[in-house]
């Protein structure tokens, strides 16, 4: 018997490298399946996914696949380690987080997430949708909990009660999925300051598996080329979080947590990091600003906390909320989360 991708669900070789885990194939009508041993699958453009898949293999042997995209003469190898019960359902939640079916749902899903420090509630019920290639502004005054949301999607901190989906992966259960496919930009620059700015990336291509011949195109990107040599120690709080912000897109992740990205950069750095972080990255973006009027500009969803919980979530209107219809968010109604 076969198992295929979902109807018209094509699944190409930028989607492959995309979820380079190859969480599971499956089948869209719930059959049951065996693991498969190695088989050829080809890749080209409009190719739908497709393995064969054969009877009589031992229950916990790992299944196998062996892809070969038509233009590379390379082979990779990924293997398929989903098999859990060997029922495999495109419908279900704990699927979604496979091949072929992450582009399915929401980059980001929150319903009624809470997440506490002691006593204290820092989340409560909050819940949003976030769509792939989408940015959601994150608004809120000191401590309303933009930090503590952030580091829960990143996978740094457990959510007490709610569900909490990103890339089509459940948190905190598959966090180890989405490592390598979120790319964190925060108040600190998680960087060496002993190091050079070049041995930092370098170190960091080297624990996402990045070729380290991508760290001099990041550097030039960033406008550091000249001072990459030099001790972080020695350089402006600027120029560090230009390199701050190449070491969060060097993997090229799906993902951006972004914490006040643009802090202590001039005007002219800012433009030069709009293609890596900004709305041109093309990626999905979660921003969290006290500029209202320049997160919501630059934003499809906001999202407002107040006191850890959530004031407003909704479609932001055109021309950054100043002309705000019915239901959306506008720039007045942000401003209130800081009175």
């Amino acid at each position: 018997m076969e198992v295929e991708s979902a109807p018209g669900q094509d699944v190409g070789a930028g989607l492959l490298e995309a979820a380079a885990h190859l969480g599971a194939v499956v089948d869209d009508q719930a059959e049951v399946a065996r693991p498969v041993r190695w088989s050829r699958i080809g890749l080209g453009h409009g190719d739908e996914l497709i393995a064969h898949v054969e009877e009589g293999h031992a229950r916990q042997a790992p299944a196998q696949l062996e892809v070969e995209e038509p233009s590379v003469e390379l082979e990779r190898r990924f293997e398929v380690a989903d098999f859990e019960r060997h029922v495999i359902d495109a419908h279900q939640p704990r699927h979604m987080c496979s091949i072929g079916f992450a582009a399915m749902e929401p980059a980001i899903e929150l319903e009624g997430l809470e997440r506490r420090y002691g006593e204290r509630v820092a989340l409560a019920g909050v819940t949003v949708s976030l769509a792939a290639g989408s940015t959601l502004a994150v608004l809120g005054a000191n401590g309303a909990g933009k930090t503590t949301l952030l580091r829960v999607l990143a996978g740094l901190l457990r959510p007490h009660s709610g569900r909490v989906r990103v890339l089509g992966c459940e948190l905190p259960r598959e966090r180890w999925r989405i490592q390598g496919r979120v790319g964190y930009l925060g108040h600190e620059a998680l960087l060496y300051r002993e190091l050079t700015g070049r041995e930092n990336l370098r170190y960091h291509a080297r624990l996402h598996g990045v070729d380290d011949s991508r760290v001099d195109g990041m550097l030039a990107a960033v406008g550091m080329a000249r001072r990459a040599d030099e001790p972080l120690r020695d350089l402006s709080r600027g120029m560090v979080q230009r390199l701050a912000a190449a070491r969060a897109v060097l993997h090229d992740p799906a993902l951006l947590l972004l914490d006040e990205p643009r802090a202590h950069l001039d005007p002219a750095a800012g433009e030069l990091l709009e293609p890596l972080i900004g709305r041109a990255s093309g990626r999905t973006r979660l921003l969290v600003s006290h500029d209202v009027e320049g997160a919501l500009t630059e934003a499809d969803l906001a999202l407002g906390l107040k006191g850890g919980r959530q004031a407003f979530a909704g479609v932001v209107e055109a021309d950054g909320g100043r002309q705000a219809g019915a239901g959306a968010i506008g720039a007045e109604a942000a401003r209130e989360l800081y009175r």
